[in-house]
C-alpha cells in the first residue's frame, strides 16, 4: 500500500540563512581517526601529501567540508599543544587515557592540522584545553597560530617552519566541562569560560569566534547559567556578544542504553524505529535550548553550536573497545538527514554543527581498511554530498500535511522528515521516508515562484542495515531518481520505504 503526504513550500518566503558550517566535521585523537585515517606519514605506501592521506582529502573536498574540529573531544582537555610542535622525533609522548589507554607520540600536531585544513579548504575549529591546561597556555596557542609580528609565540612558529600566521576563526573553550573536561558545576565553568575567553585574544586581522563548552543533552540549567553569565545581551542589538560568542550542545543517538547501545548492523525493525524517534529528539533539544537562550538573548547574538552529534553503537567485534569503530548503514544515513533537517529549521540560532566523527570513529563519513588501505564512503557521506545545495542558502518553511505517525518510545514518530532552502534561482528539497516498510507518495505543493526544471536523487537499499565495504563500495549509493512527476500543485515524488530523496528545482 502506498500513502500520500503533502508538503507545502512558499518558494518566495526565504527565512534565515543555513550556515554551511552546520555541515562541519570532528576529528579527535581517537582510534584510527587521525592515525590511519587522516595521517599515514610521509613514508606510507598510501598516496599522501606531507603525510596526509590524499584520497581522504579528495573525498572531503568533494562534499565542500566547511570546518574541522580538533583535537577533541575528551582528548582536548588532556592535550598540551607544545608537545605537538617542532621536529617529530623530538616530541614528547603522552598517554591517551580516554581512548584505549594507548601512547600518543604527537606526530600529528598543530602544523599538521593546519596543513590538513588548508588542503581541505576548511576552516579550523581548535578546541582549547580548559580541563588540565592553563589560561596562559591557551593564550599562547592563539598567539602562536595567528600573530604576524615578532612576538615570542610568532617567533617560535617561524622557528618551526611557518612564516605567516594562519587564519583560525573558531575556538573552543573546553569540552564537556560537566564530564571528562573537568566534572565542573555550571557555575564554576561559566566563570572559567569568561576568563579563558578574555585571554584568547584577537591578533591582527584574525577574529575569534569563541565557543564555550555547553550542555549535555537536556541540561537546560547549564545553558541558562552560561547565558546568565553574559553582560546584558538585550540592551543594544548592535553590540556583539562577549566575552564568548556561542555555546555548544552534545547529543548522541542510540537504540539502547549507554552500557549497551545496540549493534550497528543486524538490528531489528523495532530498533530502526527507536533510533529514528531518538534522532528526532534533536528537534526538541534545539527548541528547548533555544527557548532558554531567547529569554536572555532576544537579539540572538549568541550562537548554538552542536559540535558533537551522531549515532553511537557498540564497537565492531574484534576491535579495540576504546577506538569506537562502528559500521555505517542506511539507518545512519537517515539519522543524519533527520538531524540536518532540524538544523535547517533552527537556522536562526544553530550556527554550526559537527558530526562525530570524520574517519573511522562513530558515525564516520569515511572508513579506511587497515589491511588493504581501501577507502570506503559511507551512506552518511552520501547524505552530506546530496545536501551541498543547502550550504549558505535561505531556509524555506516546509508545512507537512497528512503525515502518518508511529508510536515509538512513548512518543509519536512522524514517518516523513523534510526541509528546503533557496539560493538565487535554485532550490533544494530534502525528503526522508522513515517508514521501514511502506512506500509513499509526497506531493510538493510549490507556491510563490515558477518551477521551470527539476532533477532528483535517491539513496536507499533493500536491507535496512545495508552498508558499504571494500568489496562492495557502492552497496548504498545515490542514484538518479526517475520517480518525480508534474502535479497540478507542483510535483509528485515517489518516496520508497527507508529512503532519502533530494529534489533540486530550477526557478524563475
Amino acid at each position: 500500500m502506498t500513502t500520500t503526504t503533502t508538503a507545502v513550500i512558499d518558494l518566495d518566503l526565504p527565512g534565515a540563512t543555513i550556515s554551511r558550517h552546520v555541515y562541519g566535521h570532528f576529528a579527535e585523537h581517537l582510534g584510527r581517526c587521525i592515525y590511519g585515517g587522516f595521517w599515514v606519514g610521509e613514508d606510507s605506501p598510501v598516496a599522501n601529501v606531507r603525510g596526509i592521506r590524499s584520497d581522504v582529502v579528495e573525498a572531503l573536498r568533494a562534499i565542500s567540508i566547511p570546518n574541522l574540529r580538533w583535537p577533541g573531544g575528551c582528548f582536548a582537555d588532556d592535550y598540551h599543544w607544545r608537545d605537538g610542535i617542532g621536529p617529530r622525533e623530538s616530541r614528547p609522548r603522552m598517554v591517551n587515557s580516554h581512548w584505549g589507554d594507548v601512547v600518543e607520540d604527537n606526530a600529528f600536531g598543530t602544523h599538521e592540522f593546519m596543513d590538513l585544513c588548508e588542503l581541505l579548504g576548511a576552516d579550523p575549529y581548535v578546541s582549547g584545553n580548559v580541563g588540565s591546561g592553563s589560561v596562559a597556555e591557551m593564550s599562547d596557542w592563539v598567539e602562536y597560530l595567528t600573530r604576524a609580528d615578532d612576538s615570542p609565540m610568532a617567533a617560535l612558529r617561524r622557528a618551526n617552519g611557518r612564516e605567516q600566521p594562519w587564519r583560525v576563526p573558531f575556538w573552543g573553550l573546553g569540552n564537556e566541562a560537566w564530564g571528562c573536561g573537568g566534572n565542573l558545576r555550571a557555575e564554576q565553568f561559566a566563570s572559567l569560560a569568561r576568563q579563558y575567553a578574555t585571554y584568547t585574544r584577537n591578533h591582527g586581522g584574525n577574529r575569534l569566534y569563541r565557543i564555550a563548552a555547553g550542555a549535555n543533552e537536556a541540561d537546560l540549567h547549564w545553558t541558562e547559567t552560561l547565558l546568565r553569565s553574559f553582560d546584558d545581551l538585550a540592551a543594544d542589538p548592535a553590540e556583539p556578544a562577549g566575552p564568548f560568542q556561542a555555546v555548544s550542545l552534545h547529543y548522541y543517538t542510540m537504540a539502547g542504553s549507554w552500557s549497551d547501545k545496540g549493534d550497528a548492523t543486524g538490528f531489528s525493525t523495532d530498533q530502526w524505529y527507536v533510533t529514528m524517534a531518538r534522532a528526532r529528539r534533536m528537534e526538541e533539544l534545539l527548541t528547548r535550548h533555544s527557548t532558554v537562550m531567547d529569554r536572555y538573548d532576544p537579539h540572538r547574538k549568541v550562537g548554538l553550536v552542536v559540535d558533537e552529534w551522531g549515532t553511537w553503537w557498540n564497537v565492531e567485534k574484534g576491535t579495540n573497545p576504546g577506538f569506537l569503530y562502528q559500521q555505517n548503514t542506511l539507518r545512519d544515513a537517515l539519522v543524519a538527514s533527520v538531524h540536518l533537517d532540524a538544523f535547517h529549521r533552527h537556522a536562526e540560532r544553530v550556527v554550526m554543527a559537527n558530526i562525530a566523527q570524520t574517519v573511522n570513529v562513530l558515525q564516520a563519513m569515511i572508513l579506511t581498511d587497515p589491511d588493504t588501505g581501501a577507502l570506503v564512503l559511507t551512506p552518511t557521506y552520501h547524505v552530506f554530498a546530496m545536501n551541498t545545495g543547502h550550504h549558505d542558502a535561505a531556509a524555506l518553511a516546509v508545512h507537512l500535511r497528512d503525515v502518518e505517525t508511529r508510536a515509538v518510545d512513548a512518543t509519536e514518530l512522524p514517518l516523513v522528515s523534510a526541509s528546503a532552502s533557496v539560493k538565487g534561482d535554485t532550490a533544494l528539497v530534502s525528503l526522508s521516508n522513515l517508514d521501514a516498510e511502506t512506500d509513499r507518495i509526497l506531493v510538493l505543493d510549490l507556491r510563490g515562484r515558477d518551477v521551470v526544471g527539476h532533477t532528483a536523487r535517491v539513496l536507499t537499499a533493500t536491507a535496512l542495515d545495508a552498508h558499504n565495504t571494500p568489496e562492495q563500495p557502492d552497496a548504498v549509493a545515490p542514484t538518479d531518481h526517475a520517480g518525480v512527476r508534474p502535479h497540478p500543485r507542483g510535483l509528485e515524488v515517489d518516496l520508497p520505504a527507508h529512503s532519502y530523496v533530494t529534489v533540486a528545482l530550477e526557478l524563475r
